[in-house]
């Protein structure tokens, strides 16, 4: 990449991998390389996305990456829960590629609906 990662990015407490629109993986926090140690970690960086995901997965990431659409869900493996959150990124404007941030979440998140809040006047 031709910039500087910013410090908070390598120890951010969620997996960030970076992939371009070919699905290239460009980068990948330390988070993200622990989290797919077994898959070679950051030796990963250079290969394909797609090759990390079975067929029914891999089918939606090449329609989600041709269309540049976010993917939002929910899994639970090995008894830990995640929220993943994929979205495009940009570079100057044009689409760039994908970025995924898997966080860690309770399987009880609290749920706080603002709209309903009364307006305190201050």
């Amino acid at each position: 990449m031709d910039y500087e990662i910013p410090d908070w990015v390598p120890q951010f407490p969620a997996a960030i991998t970076v992939c371009d629109r070919e699905g290239i993986i460009l980068e990948m926090n330390d988070r993200s390389a622990r989290t797919f140690a077994e898959d070679g970690g950051a030796r990963l960086v250079g290969s394909s996305v797609l090759d990390c995901h079975p067929e029914a997965a891999r089918a939606k990431l090449v329609r989600l990456l041709a269309e540049g659409q976010r993917n939002i869900y929910t899994i639970e493996k090995n008894g830990i829960k995640k929220l993943i959150f994929q979205t495009p990124w940009y570079r100057q404007g044009v689409y760039s590629g994908f970025i995924e941030f898997s966080f860690e979440i309770p399987f009880q998140t609290p749920y706080h609906d603002h709209d309903q809040v009364p307006h305190v006047e201050a």
